[in-house]
C-alpha cells in the first residue's frame, strides 16, 4: 500500500505526508541541528491499521535516515514503533534512551 504512493517532505508544513485514496496520513515533526523530533502521528480512521502504520512509519525511518538525521520521537506512537523496531535505535542520538 505505501510503495504504491509517494511518500513526500513537506519543508513548508513541517511534515512527511503519504495520500492513500484521497486520505492524508502524516508525521509531524520539528528539525534541529541534526535531529529530527518527530511530534505527532496522524492516520486517517479510513486508513488505520498496524500494517499500514509500520509501512508509513518504516518509509519515513528510511527517508530520515538517508539524509542523515537522528531522531527523536516526541509522540508516544512513534517511540512505540521505535522499541519494537531494534534497527532504528541506532537512528537515535547519543544519550537518547527510549
Amino acid at each position: 500500500m505505501v510503495d504504491a504512493a509517494e511518500l513526500i517532505d513537506n519543508d513548508f508544513l513541517r511534515q512527511f505526508e503519504l495520500k492513500i485514496d484521497n486520505h492524508l496520513a502524516k508525521i509531524e515533526y520539528s528539525l534541529q541541528e541534526r535531529k529530527i523530533f518527530l511530534t505527532k502521528l496522524i492516520i486517517p480512521e479510513e486508513i488505520k491499521g498496524e500494517d499500514f502504520k509500520k509501512e508509513f512509519l518504516s518509509a519515513v525511518f528510511e527517508q530520515i535516515n538517508e539524509r542523515n538525521l537522528s531522531i527523536v520521537p516526541t509522540s508516544p506512537e512513534i517511540a512505540k514503533f521505535v522499541r519494537c523496531n531494534r534497527k532504528y535505535k541506532r537512528m537515535l542520538p547519543v544519550g537518547v534512551r527510549i
